[in-house]
């Protein structure tokens, strides 16, 4: 059995990976980590555990719980695991952080787009970005794992096969992306109550928000050069899911006699199936057919694909997943699995919830 713990059980992504690691079958959970509620029954904050779990939480001493497991889950805010990771927790411990103090790979660029100083820059190099079906090989000998965020996860799946085969012109993708509210996280906050989402739909961090250098990170190791892409994320009234629709300019083909045209659907799709074909997680949908949330709500499931506006010589690339699992618990299971040679779907064989 592999013994986890998780610092942060007591917020949604937290939560989420306390009911993915419930229903893993080598997954034995050894610490329930929350700050807020230390002694308190975890039953009693989510009462969805009652007589599921028994355990009560405890605090967020790291040295202590890296001496007790094999994994670490840390389901904290920007900073957290930066400030106290050291090489003594690393050698007892993996260790799959769900905030984003190791994703980014240029100190200068986190400190920028977070604001705060970086506590511990020697684990950057060596950490891995946590999007398994880009960096599969990578992960299976990490210690440290940068668990993606849930906008990047979406938005880099969805235009990575295009980016990577040279088919779009990456300085020209625009994504626009709506979340639901949970990725907000459980903290009360005004702009997130009830009265204030409800029946109302809204921008948010324009051409601010900090997934955008990540973004930008990940689909330029792909286009082999630096890229700069437009992002823009939306607050909608619903619990889970995120919806990206992402647009670029088409780039011609030069074909054997000679012309140029744009390339096809069956070449654009064909782009696709060479990356995600054999992957399990990743469904390229049948022409025509737009992603939905609801129909990747509660799974693991990405759901992609794209449409070709032949009058403007771009591509409409559309993705869809669930926030708290693809988008932060699941990914985070998926990593672990990797880490320790276990089938990569186990305890992620989660049929989406309809309606």
């Amino acid at each position: 059995m592999i013994k986890a713990g998780i610092i942060g059980a007591t917020g949604y992504a937290g939560g989420e990976l306390v009911r993915l690691l419930l229903g893993h079958k080598n997954v034995e959970i050894k610490w329930y980590g929350s700050k807020s509620y230390i002694d308190k029954k975890y039953a009693d904050v989510y009462q969805n555990m009652f007589q599921i779990v028994e355990d009560t939480c405890l605090d967020d001493n790291i040295r202590e719980l890296a001496r007790q497991v094999d994994v670490i889950f840390t389901a904290t805010p920007q900073g957290y695991l930066a400030s106290i990771l050291t090489e003594e927790i690393l050698s007892q411990a993996k260790v799959v952080d769900l905030s984003a103090d190791y994703r980014i790979k240029d100190v200068k660029v986190y400190e920028e787009w977070y604001k705060m100083e970086h506590k511990s820059p020697q684990f950057i190099g060596e950490a891995v970005y946590g999007l398994c079906e880009i960096n599969r090989e990578k992960l299976k000998e990490a210690r440290l794992v940068a668990n993606p965020g849930c906008y990047t996860t979406c938005s880099i799946l969805t235009a990575y096969p295009l980016v990577k085969e040279g088919l779009i012109d990456a300085d020209s993708i625009i994504i626009d992306a709506k979340s639901g509210t949970s990725g907000a996280g459980r903290g009360a906050k005004v702009q997130n109550l009830f009265c204030e989402v409800n029946e109302n739909m809204k921008a948010y961090a324009v051409a601010s928000h900090r997934h955008t250098p990540e973004i930008e990170e990940q689909l330029g190791y792909g286009a082999g050069r630096e890229i700069k892409v437009s992002f823009t994320p939306h607050l909608v009234p619903m619990n889970r899911g995120i919806l990206a629709t992402e647009y670029a300019n088409l780039k011609k083909i030069k074909r054997a006699d000679g012309s140029e045209t744009y390339p096809s659907y069956e070449e654009i799709k064909a782009a696709y199936d060479k990356y995600y074909a054999g992957e399990k997680f990743v469904r390229v949908l049948e022409k025509d057919v737009c992603p939905e949330t609801k129909w990747v709500e509660g799974s693991n499931y990405v759901d992609v694909n794209f449409k070709i506006d032949q009058r403007c010589g771009r591509i409409i690339m559309m993705g869809a997943l669930d926030n708290l699992v693809k988008g932060a618990a699941g990914q985070a299971v998926q990593n672990m699995n990797l880490l320790f040679g276990q089938k990569e779907s186990e305890g992620l064989e989660l049929v989406p919830m309809f309606p």
